[in-house]
């Protein structure tokens, strides 16, 4: 139709203001006020609100109006006005409608404005992803991630995808999945993509990997996802100090970023985005040393030794107002791979990064060991069989150098910039412990 009116997004409404325009989307809501009805539409990049008059419009389409059912989909035609009470900041005076399938009076849509409890909404999150607060959840996702991606492609970092599949463990063994693998035997879902990640910094020098991962523990916590999304950069000629000063770096650059560019959906979610704001350099930095002793000060009966749980995470982070930094890990608790510190040869060089508000570590990594030798041994210590690692002390044979890393896991930043409860809603379909559906 040469002469129709041009097709917009609501989140491009404002270059129309006093413009007829169309719009593709679906009845969120309608408001019925005599003969005037109030439809707020929705078309995936926001929200907006019509107005229809009965004495403006056709009769039949007041009617069509009028009946339209929670979620039917439709194409509005009418005027933008600019009106800042309403939803997004303007406001459509609707002149046509044209219904694309109706939803049945008889079958309604299932998720209604009265209270529901946990289990029906992940039942029917296929659905339950149309709300307003979801919608808002995953836009500030998708800016978290973009914002991930521009970081390490302006700073020298280049992406290199891993495996997902892999024949043996990063982490230990006792939280893989398993599955059955042609004649090989055996392959894992892969826990990170970390030890590929030292291959590709030896050859790129400064790279970063970003997919799914996966963990077989059986936790139930709300911090916790069977399938979590993982970015992990990898560094050569990189030390400890290297990998606290761009975990700082990269996480100040990543808030100050949904910050700026995602307002109004944190809005949408009541974030108290002043606690965000205080996320500025430096961060705090204490060895695990001085947070043993904290949290005894706390009356925290914690034995050194001893691997930090949430709650111990939660206590060490309200002393602060922003990320704290924890560093230097008794190696008993590390990961095979975690370089030991030269003068405390007992205490691994991890770093781990928790984040205010009781969101606990969204950054885990360190420096790696470089020695040959040393790395060999770890191995027998950690009863993994060398032949599955060959490849990986080839690295320490040619050219080996000391190098560092981390690994930041999205769910639980999505969580804590938008001051959730629980990582479920912070993708659009969950993995735990006791959910594989939807």
């Amino acid at each position: 139709m040469a002469d129709a009116p041009p097709l917009i997004h609501i989140d491009r409404a404002s270059g129309f203001d006093g413009q007829t325009v169309r719009l593709r989307g679906w009845l969120h809501n309608l408001r019925r006020s005599g003969k005037i009805l109030f439809p707020t539409f929705r078309d995936g990049t926001g929200f907006m609100q019509g107005v229809v008059v009965k004495a403006a419009v056709a009769p039949e389409t007041f009617e069509s109006c009028r009946h339209l059912t929670h979620e039917s989909s439709v194409e509005v035609t009418g005027e933008l006005h600019k009106e800042d009470r309403a939803p997004g900041g303007f406001e459509m005076e609707v002149s046509d409608i044209r219904i694309l399938q109706q939803v049945s009076a008889e079958d309604p849509f299932p998720i209604t404005p009265k209270e529901h409890g946990v289990d029906f909404l992940m039942n029917q999150r296929h659905l339950w992803l149309r709300s307003r607060r979801q919608h808002a959840i995953l836009r500030v996702r998708h800016e978290l991630i973009r914002a991930v991606r521009d970081y390490f492609d302006n700073n020298g970092f280049t992406l290199v995808d891993t495996p997902i599949l892999t024949p043996a463990a990063c982490e230990g063994t006792t939280t893989l999945f398993e599955i059955p693998y042609f004649d090989y035997g055996s392959a894992y879902l892969t826990q990170s993509g970390q030890l590929y990640n030292e291959a590709t910094a030896a050859a790129l020098g400064k790279t970063y990997c970003f997919g799914p991962t996966f963990r077989a523990e059986k936790s139930k916590t709300r911090r916790h996802l069977t399938e979590f999304w993982m970015v992990e950069p990898e560094m050569a000629y990189a030390t400890i100090d290297d990998v606290m000063d761009l975990a700082e770096d990269f996480l100040v650059s990543v808030i100050q970023r949904v910050l700026q560019e995602r307002a109004s959906e944190l809005k949408t979610l009541e974030r108290d985005t002043s606690q965000l704001e205080k996320v500025v350099k430096p961060f705090p930095r204490i060895s695990y040393d001085d947070a043993v002793e904290r949290l005894k000060e706390k009356g925290v009966a914690f034995e050194w030794g001893g691997d930090f749980g949430g709650t111990d995470e939660t206590l060490l982070s309200e002393d602060f107002d922003q990320p704290v930094i924890v560093h230097r890990f008794p190696m008993a608790i590390k990961a095979f791979y975690m370089q030991p510190d030269e003068e405390r040869p007992e205490l691994a060089l991890g770093v781990d990064v928790l984040a205010p508000e009781g969101y606990g570590e969204v950054i885990g990594g360190g420096q790696r060991i470089h020695d040959y030798e040393l790395l060999v041994k770890r191995l027998e210590e950690h009863h993994l069989p060398r032949e599955a690692f060959e490849w990986y002390l080839d690295l320490r044979k040619y050219g080996s150098v000391p190098h560092s890393g981390f690994g930041l896991g999205i769910e639980r930043c999505v969580g804590w910039i938008c001051g959730l409860e629980h990582v479920r809603e912070t993708i659009a379909f969950p993995r735990m412990l006791y959910r594989m559906h939807p």
